[in-house]
């Protein structure tokens, strides 16, 4: 009877037992199905970014390359950069490895790893100049590390490890501080950079055959001209060179004799009076929307002087990017505003006094040139106007482009005949003169620019320097 008890109770428990097993196994598939469904959705997830920053094209005897990739060090499981060339692998970097720059940034609101790394012949000796490509492959652990997601990013450069060559055919030149002068000189190849760096300031060159001048016709398409300047706020013993650079970054330079002269710059002080305050403020602020000054009419006054100045003088140097590539002027002298009396120098040293109190000071880029109350205003020499309009302290302005970087300016102006994109000969109208913008009285502002930078023009209006700096050397060069 016992055992029949007993035989009953244990036949009671088996399927309660049995129920539990294939329940244990349905636990067990769920969770073998979700981990592989996990593994293989991993599988899909995307690496790492990885951005190019450079090089863009070209790879020199020494170039950066430069990635940004979307995760930290302390995320990545792997990070190389190499370089393959004619089936050979060069192995550039690896993460961890030194000899490469390594930053973390943050760049849309996430931390990414930034990698610089020299390449060229320093870097790899076995180089040679033609088609390159430069390999970059990263992985990081997704999903608490279920798996490694990679990404690999190809960029294809162009090999060029000859240097550019340039030597410097013009002779004898004298640069005035504050001045401008001319070099002709030889560049190869033809698709270079090139140009005259003075200190850390660059001039570009421009190829002499396209100059212009009646009876000049340089036919060597290497041979180039570059204007220049030695700015009234550089040292006279700022280094001078010409310059050569291809899109890899290869450099060459080379120097070439001159002079430069001293020249003595003028000093004067303005008196800045109530109703001189009264009458410009007002009319600069409102023909400007590049400041807001607050305070009384002097504070909103000083502001002009200076912050608005600096704007005035970026705006009127970003219209150097327009220049024609040839000398619009053909070669002659520029218009010397005869019969106008001068008031004021270039480079003129200013202190200005308010109530007897040395409230500023500016430098004075131009000469004021007066007559009587609206005089005519002519254009310097041939070329095209870019600009025609209101122009914060300078009031109305023009500027006009001569070609290969030289430019005039014409400020104060009382009325302007002329608009942008005109082309202009010698002498034709471009309005009045006036007491536009910062001007005590009715005057003509006038300057050159060199690139953007202003220049004394009293050489423009001398025909010997014309002809010593400029025609002799392109002449020579034919």
């Amino acid at each position: 009877m016992q055992r029949a008890l007993t035989f009953s109770f244990r036949a009671l428990r088996l399927p309660g037992i049995i129920g539990d097993m294939k329940f244990l196994v349905s636990l067990v598939l769920i969770v073998a199905l979700a981990a592989g469904g996990a593994y293989l959705y991993a599988g899909r997830l995307p690496g790492p970014a990885i951005e190019f920053i450079r090089p863009e094209k070209f790879v020199g005897l020494s170039t950066p390359a430069e990635i940004v990739v979307g995760a930290t060090g302390t995320q990545l499981e792997t990070l190389t950069m190499t370089l393959e060339q004619n089936g050979k692998q060069f192995p550039l970097y690896t993460l961890g490895q030194e000899g490469a720059e390594v930053k973390e940034e943050q760049k849309d609101g996430a931390t990414v790893l930034r990698v610089t790394r020299d390449v060229g012949k320093g870097s790899v000796p076995e180089l040679v100049s033609g088609p390159a490509r430069i390999l970059v492959t990263a992985s990081q652990p997704v999903l608490r590390g279920i798996r490694v997601a990679e990404n690999t990013v190809i960029k294809d450069v162009q090999v060029r490890l000859e240097r550019p060559r340039v030597s410097v055919i013009s002779t004898h030149h004298f640069i005035n501080h504050g001045g401008g002068e001319v070099v002709v000189y030889r560049a190869t190849p033809e698709d270079i950079v090139s140009g005259v760096v003075v200190g850390d300031t660059e001039y570009p060159g421009y190829p002499a055959a396209a100059a212009g001048v009646p009876g000049i016709d340089v036919k060597d398409p290497s041979v180039k001209i570059a204007f220049f300047a030695l700015r009234h706020d550089q040292d006279l013993n700022t280094p001078i060179r010409v310059f050569g650079r291809d899109e890899a970054g290869n450099v060459a330079r080379a120097d070439f004799d001159k002079r430069v002269f001293p020249k003595p710059f003028k000093k004067s002080r303005i008196e800045v009076t109530d109703s001189l305050i009264d009458r410009v403020v007002p009319a600069i602020l409102e023909g400007t929307t590049e400041i807001k000054p607050d305070g009384d009419n002097l504070a909103k006054f000083l502001a002009i002087n200076s912050e608005l100045r600096q704007k005035n003088a970026e705006k009127i140097a970003s219209f150097a990017t327009q220049t024609a590539s040839e000398m619009l002027w053909a070669g002659e002298v520029f218009h010397t505003f005869k019969n106008n009396a001068v008031e004021s120098a270039f480079a003129d040293a200013r202190t200005y006094v308010y109530k007897g109190k040395e409230v500023d000071r500016q430098t004075h880029l131009g000469f004021d040139l007066a007559s009587y109350v609206g005089t005519p205003i002519v254009a310097a020499n041939r070329g095209k106007v870019l600009f025609a309009d209101e122009l914060g302290i300078y009031g109305n302005a023009v500027i006009i482009d001569h070609g290969m970087g030289v430019q005039s300016l014409y400020a104060h102006l009382s009325s302007m005949d002329v608009k942008a994109g005109d082309n202009v000969e010698k002498e034709q109208p471009l309005g009045r003169s006036g007491m536009t913008g910062m001007a005590g009285g009715d005057h003509l502002h006038f300057t050159m620019l060199i690139n953007g930078h202003m220049v004394n023009p009293v050489e423009w209006w001398d025909a010997h320097w014309i002809e010593d700096r400029i025609l002799r050397k392109l002449r020579a060069a034919q």
